[in-house]
């Protein structure tokens, strides 16, 4: 029995052409167990997030599955011409937009299933969402009884493997989006965020983005202020927060603890003035303000008021870098980690007594 992979990420190909090939949730089980029919094929499991899909299959003839599974998805989605382009032996790296499907099978199939729930083919290195999906996924090709010997024990190694890579590396330390170096500045400075006030000056998609990081770090109480009542009334909504006009924004910035700050206005709308002013009715509570506006929304002067933090977008995604880096300075130890489990499941492999009719597991 073989391992082979066929599937297309962030990599290899655009949104576009990955929306074509995403398996909408209702149809994953029905999806799984046609393909489990198809000649070669013995088992499956189908990996559909926003930023991959991938086809997994034990096989007992690895060729006849992969041209199996190309026809089964050429007529889904009418693009046999860009998956028949995809053969085994080309790694993921070379894959190009002619070309974007990345065809596995044997040690790299395994290594690339090992990799993909350790987070390090993700967009963001080390990132854990994407375990969850993968979890969720195989959940569902077991509930659907498209998998069985083979892929149950696949699967249950890279979840260990995952496990491993982040309790022996640190590979998930830092943050390393402005989102989440915001949230763990403003815990240095307040400790437990449940008893924060956050308020949102401006709607946009990155204050949206870091407003919802606070919510889930335990942040109940926010305020939502933008000139668009509408939207502001929206998010507040979304947040379980209120709205407040505009035009009032700085008498209620009294009761802030975190502002979030990201207008479209052409110069500086948080002046020392109207922060000084908040902070004589609040003098032994810090406050915390990110400026993700550019232009910026803060004038700089604010960060020298007593007990004010101001980050701007630069600064916070410096930050970020170095947590970026510092994840790529650890995939060295997660592929040696990663390396030893391969083995040991090709050992497991060919050691079962399925595989004893079959030729040697393939190695790329």
């Amino acid at each position: 029995m073989d391992i082979v992979c066929l599937g297309l990420s962030h990599r290899t190909a655009a949104v576009e052409l990955r929306e074509r090939f995403a398996v909408p949730e209702a149809e994953l089980a029905r999806v799984m167990t046609e393909i489990g029919t198809l000649p070669g094929v013995a088992e499956s499991v189908v990996v559909s997030t926003c930023n991959r899909v991938e086809y997994y299959a034990a096989a007992s003839n690895p060729d006849e599955a992969l041209a199996s599974v190309q026809a089964f998805l050429g007529s889904r989605t009418g693009q046999q011409e860009a998956l028949a382009r995809s053969t085994f032996g080309i790694p993921v790296d070379c894959a190009t937009p002619e070309a974007p499907f990345y065809a596995l099978n044997g040690r790299d199939s395994i290594a690339h299933l090992f990799r993909v729930v350790s987070g390090l083919d993700s967009m963001v290195i080390g990132e854990t969402e994407i375990l969850g999906q993968v979890k969720k996924a195989y959940a569902a090709a077991s509930s659907a009884g498209a998998t069985s010997r083979h892929l149950n024990k696949l699967f249950q190694r890279a979840f260990n493997v995952a496990k491993e890579v982040r309790t022996k590396t640190n590979i998930t330390s830092g943050p390393v989006s402005v989102g989440s170096v915001a949230i763990d500045l403003a815990e240095r400075i307040f400790g437990e965020l449940a008893a924060c006030h956050a308020m949102i000056l401006g709607a946009g998609e990155m204050s949206e983005i870091t407003a919802r990081s606070l919510l889930s770090r335990g942040v109940e109480r926010m305020i939502v202020s933008n000139r668009s009542p509408e939207r502001a009334e929206a998010l507040a909504a979304e947040m379980r927060g209120k709205a407040v006009p505009f035009s009032d924004w700085p008498r209620h910035l009294q009761e802030a603890d975190i502002l979030i700050s990201s207008t479209a206005a052409p110069h500086p709308i948080v002046t020392p003035e109207t922060v000084a002013q908040a902070m004589e009715v609040r003098p032994e509570r810090p406050l915390f303000i990110i400026d993700l506006a550019v232009p910026r929304d803060v004038e700089p002067s604010v960060n020298a008021i007593d007990g004010v933090y101001l980050y701007d977008i630069d600064s916070l995604q410096a930050i970020a870098r170095q947590g970026i880096e510092m994840r790529r300075r650890e995939i060295t130890a997660c592929e040696a980690l990663i390396e030893r489990h391969v083995a040991d499941f090709l050992h497991w492999l060919d050691a079962d007594p399925a595989a004893r009719s079959r030729p040697p597991t393939k190695l790329h």
